[in-house]
C-alpha cells in the first residue's frame, strides 16, 4: 500500500520526535485522528509520564491524553530504533540561542542523525522546528540523501512550522492554519495529505525555504511592532502621557492599525529567539536586519526599565532598592500558563537582587524556579505577605489575580501589563504604570518597616 493510500485510509503508523509544548499536542490530535502515534523522547520521565497517561503540558488535558493511550493509539518510548517502523516523522525538537544568539541546531541534527540510521523507503520526514531559511533544504536534506537514495524520490521531506501558542484556548493545534512547504512538489503533497487528516486548513506554499520565511516573518512582525510600543511606552513616561490610552484610541481607526501592547519584555519560546535565526542567515549574505536588532535592543532594555520603575517609587517614599522587600507577582512568560522560557521576569527579579532588594514571588501556575540567583518558591499571596512588601511588582496578568485587592492591600505598585486600569482615582501614588505617568501628586504613603 502507498503512502498516500495510508494516509488517506489513517492506517499509517506516525512518529513525532520531541515531546515537548509543539510535539505533545500534535502527537494528541494525530491519535484523535485515528492514527497510531509513536512519540519519541530523549527525557525518559515524559515517556514514563506519557505511557501511564499523564499530562504534563498544559494545553493536553490528562483524560484526553490516558484515554488515547488505553486505546492504544499513542505510545512513547526513548528508543529511536522504532523509526524504522514509521511512516512518516515530525520532528518537533527545541532549537534555542547560544550565548552569543547564534542558532543551535544541535537538536535537530541529533533527530536526524537517529532518523539517518533507521531511514526507510517512502519515509515521509517533516521539519517542524522553527529555524533559518534552508534549514531543511541544506542541511537535513544534505545528512539524508546519497546518490541512491534521494529526497523527493525514494524518501519525503518537507517544513512545516508549528504556530503553537500556549494557554490559547480559542486556537489550538487542530484550528490553526498550518503552513507546509516540501523540498519538491510531491513531497509537499504528501505532508499536505499528512496534516489535512487532522488539521482544518492546510496551506501549500512553492518551498521548504518559503515555509521557514513565513514562520520567521510572523514572530518579527510581533517582535518589531511589540519593540515600537515598548518605545512609545518610554516616550509617554517622558511626556507624560498614558501610552495604553493612546494605543486604544489609535485602535479604533477600522482600518491600517493593529494594537500591540508594552510590557516588562519578551518571553516565550518563539518571538524573543526567531528573529535572531533570520538576523543570523542574512549575515552570511553581507545583510544587516536591521529592524531585528533596533527591535531587539528596545526589547531586552525593558527589565531594567521596569527596575527604574521600582527604584524611582521606593525612592519617592523614601527608600532605596537595597534593603528594600520586593514582591513579583507572576513569573510565568503570559497569563494563564507556567511557561517560563525566556520570561522577562527572571530578569527583572536578578537585577532587583543584584542592587539588594529581597524579592520574593507569587505565580499560581509556578510553584518553585531556580534563577540564577538561586532557588526559589512561590509564597503566599495573603494580606500580610502585601503588609509586609514594599513594592510589588505585576509582571504576568494572570486571570486569577484580583488587581484591585492586590493594590488595596499593598503599599507601591509597579504595574508592567496595565492591570490596574480604572484604579488610578482611588489608589493615586500607590501605582506606578509602565507607560504612564506617576500619581505622586496625592498624599505620600508610609512603606513597611525595615525587617
Amino acid at each position: 500500500m502507498s503512502l498516500s493510500e495510508k494516509l488517506k485510509n489513517h492506517e499509517a503508523r506516525v512518529g513525532v520526535i520531541g515531546l515537548g509544548y509543539v510535539g505533545l499536542p500534535l502527537v494528541v490530535e494525530m491519535a484523535e485522528a485515528g492514527f497510531e502515534v509513536v512519540g519519541i523522547d530523549s527525557d525518559p520521565r515524559k515517556v514514563t509520564e506519557i505511557n501511564e497517561g499523564r499530562s504534563y503540558i498544559g494545553d493536553v488535558k490528562t483524560e484526553t491524553l490516558a484515554a488515547l493511550v488505553k486505546a492504544g493509539k499513542i505510545s512513547a518510548t526513548t528508543d529511536p530504533s522504532i523509526l524504522a517502523e514509521l511512516d512518516t516523522v515530525s520532528i518537533c525538537v527545541p532549537t534555542p540561542l547560544s550565548k552569543t544568539k547564534d542558532p543551535d541546531v544541535s537538536y535537530i541534527l541529533s533527530a536526524v542523525s537517529s532518523i539517518k540510521k533507521h531511514l526507510k523507503s517512502g519515509q515521509l520526514i517533516v521539519l517542524e522546528s522553527t529555524t533559518y531559511p534552508g534549514t531543511t533544504d541544506e542541511l537535513i536534506r544534505t545528512e539524508l540523501e546519497s546518490e541512491t537514495f534521494q529526497s523527493g524520490k525514494d524518501f519525503f521531506l518537507a517544513f512545516s512550522p508549528e504556530r503553537i501558542d500556549p494557554g490559547n484556548k480559542t486556537h489550538g493545534t487542530r484550528n490553526t492554519p498550518k503552513v507546509v512547504g516540501g523540498i519538491t512538489p510531491r513531497c509537499t503533497e504528501l505532508a499536505v495529505l499528512l496534516y489535512s487528516q487532522f488539521i482544518k486548513t492546510v496551506v501549500p506554499v512553492s518551498s521548504a525555504r518559503t515555509a521557514e520565511m513565513v514562520k520567521l516573518l510572523e514572530n518579527t512582525f510581533r517582535s518589531v511592532n511589540i519593540g515600537l510600543v515598548n518605545e512609545l511606552a518610554s516616550m509617554c513616561d517622558t511626556l507624560g502621557v498614558d501610552a495604553y490610552e493612546v494605543i486604544d484610541a489609535a485602535a479604533t481607526k477600522p482600518f491600517g492599525f493593529m494594537p500591540f501592547y508594552p510590557g516588562p519584555g519578551l518571553g516565550g519560546h518563539c518571538i524573543p529567539i526567531d528573529p535572531h535565526y533570520l538576523a543570523w542567515k542574512l549575515k552570511a549574505h553581507d545583510f544587516t536586519a536591521r529592524f531585528i536588532g533596533l527591535a531587539s535592543e528596545v526589547n531586552q532594555k525593558m527589565p531594567a526599565l521596569v527596575v527604574e520603575k521600582v527604584a524611582d517609587g521606593l525612592n519617592h517614599h523614601g527608600r532605596a532598592v537595597k534593603g528594600s522587600r520586593v514582591l513579583a507577582l507572576g513569573v510565568a512568560y503570559k497569563k494563564d500558563v507556567s511557561d517560563m522560557r525566556e520570561s522577562p521576569a527572571l530578569s527583572v527579579i536578578h537585577q532587583l537582587v543584584e542592587r539588594g532588594a529581597s524579592v520574593s514571588y507569587h505565580d499560581p501556575y509556578v510553584a518553585e524556579m531556580v534563577t540564577e540567583d538561586g532557588a526559589m518558591a512561590s509564597v503566599e499571596l495573603s494580606e500580610e505577605t502585601l503588609r509586609l512588601t514594599d513594592c510589588v511588582v505585576i509582571l504576568t496578568d494572570h486571570t486569577e489575580y484580583d488587581i484591585s485587592w492586590v493594590v488595596e492591600n499593598s503599599r507601591l505598585v509597579v504595574d508592567t501589563r496595565n492591570t490596574t486600569r480604572g484604579l488610578e482615582d482611588r489608589f493615586g501614588e500607590r501605582i506606578i504604570k509602565l507607560g504612564a505617568p506617576a500619581g505622586y501628586s496625592q498624599p505620600q504613603v508610609k512603606l513597611a518597616e525595615s525587617a
